[in-house]
């Protein structure tokens, strides 16, 4: 028996599922009773749960009602539209995975499509979820074995104009005779305007952070309180007072002549109000870099734009990760205040779906299943900031 041999754990202790049971449950007296407790409570939930879901729910109130909360009052002949656009989306989150991610478990992401399809839905959205599925595996295929500096570039292309080309399918271009007739957005609704309004928030309310923040730490005092003033007022009014300033109040300042899409008017609210609170977070980060990071970059001749662009904020953008990740899952539960002005989005739709006499006394199974897919896009989020965080290194020395 060699050194190494004789220097090996005991067989149970190599076990990597008892071994991780011992150091995450069972480490001391008190996390097994703390796993116990939470065991207990999981049963007592689930025991009272799983029945009610399964036997007593009536679930045709999400059925009927499944093309709603997907999509509002778009047009059904339409609808492949959609279909193309979420496709298009899901190869390229492929791809990414493929490529970045690399590992063979990520690619359980991409078969959540076919579990979906298992549920009571009509047979051509099974076969469109089914259809997504393939796409997204295939996706991943191609990057996994070609993981090359031009397919990067081709990828991060396609995110580039993922948005453009999401909107432009989802509106239409052309008349109503032609091939692909215009839906105005008073057609938009259930998840898909939820959707549109958290990565239009997300997408843009990111640069006017970033640039609230270094306004807000520059030397010129015009910009500084002016950044200063922007940030305190609107970190100091609920977001669902920006939502009616837009809908009702900013039209009273327009001239008469002019009108600004409802849609538009809330993706605006939320961009801005979502700017001042990620102003602040960036503002936390750069904070947290050393001086010495300032002197090293003059040192080698940088100037003040060139510190700040290359060596200071990628150090202070990527030490904020999980704050970033966690705000925009926040955006994203957010627009659910839309419904409160008018809009029709998935919690707007949940309501004049209860409102139907056939559904009446049923909100216990709506908002189940509303709270289902906040959850399940919420912990997918997390889930690849996470995987981004192990990508960079984050936390690691």
């Amino acid at each position: 028996m060699t050194n190494t041999d004789s220097m090996l754990p005991p067989v149970t202790e190599r076990s990597s599922v008892l071994r991780w049971m011992r150091q995450n449950l069972f480490g001391s007296w008190v996390d097994t009773l703390l796993t116990v407790l939470g065991a207990f409570i999981v049963y007592w939930a689930l025991s009272a749960f799983i029945p009610w879901a399964m036997f007593t729910a009536e679930w045709d109130v999400v059925i009927v009602n499944l093309r709603l909360l997907m999509i509002g009052q778009y047009p059904l002949e339409e609808a492949w539209r959609i279909w193309l656009a979420l496709g298009f989306l899901v190869f390229l989150t492929g791809n990414s995975i493929g490529i970045w991610a690399g590992k063979s478990k990520a690619v359980l992401l991409l078969l959540s499509p076919v579990l979906l399809a298992l549920l009571p839905f009509a047979s051509v959205n099974r076969a469109w979820m089914i259809a997504l599925a393939v796409v997204g595996v295939v996706g991943w295929v191609i990057g996994r074995s070609s993981a090359s500096n031009m397919l990067k570039q081709i990828v991060i292309t396609g995110w580039v104009i993922s948005l453009p080309l999401f909107v432009m399918l989802t509106r239409g271009f052309t008349s109503a005779e032609g091939f692909m007739p215009v839906v105005g957005s008073n057609f938009w609704g259930g998840l898909l305007l939820t959707f549109l309004l958290t990565v239009v928030a997300i997408l843009f309310s990111f640069p006017i952070g970033v640039l609230l923040a270094l306004g807000r730490r520059s030397e010129l005092p015009i910009v500084r309180t002016s950044s200063v003033i922007y940030i305190e007022v609107i970190r100091g009014v609920p977001l669902i007072t920006i939502l009616f300033m837009a809908q009702l109040m900013l039209p009273l300042f327009l001239p008469e002549n002019w009108t600004i899409d409802r849609v538009l008017r809330a993706m605006v609210g939320i961009t801005l109000f979502s700017a001042a609170y990620l102003a602040e977070n960036v503002r936390g980060g750069l904070q947290a870099i050393s001086k010495g990071q300032y002197e090293a970059a003059h040192a080698l001749g940088l100037g003040g734009a060139q510190t700040m662009i290359f060596i200071i904020l990628p150090q202070a953008l990527r030490s904020i990760i999980p704050i970033l990740v966690g705000q925009f899952i926040g955006v994203f539960k957010d627009t659910s205040l839309v419904a409160i002005v008018g809009l029709f989005d998935l919690l707007g739709i949940a309501k004049t779906a209860l409102a139907q006499p056939d559904f009446l006394g049923l909100q216990r199974e709506m908002y189940v299943f509303i709270s289902l897919i906040y959850w399940a896009l919420s912990y997918a989020m997390s889930y690849l900031s996470q995987r981004l965080e192990e990508y960079l290194g984050l936390g690691k020395r």
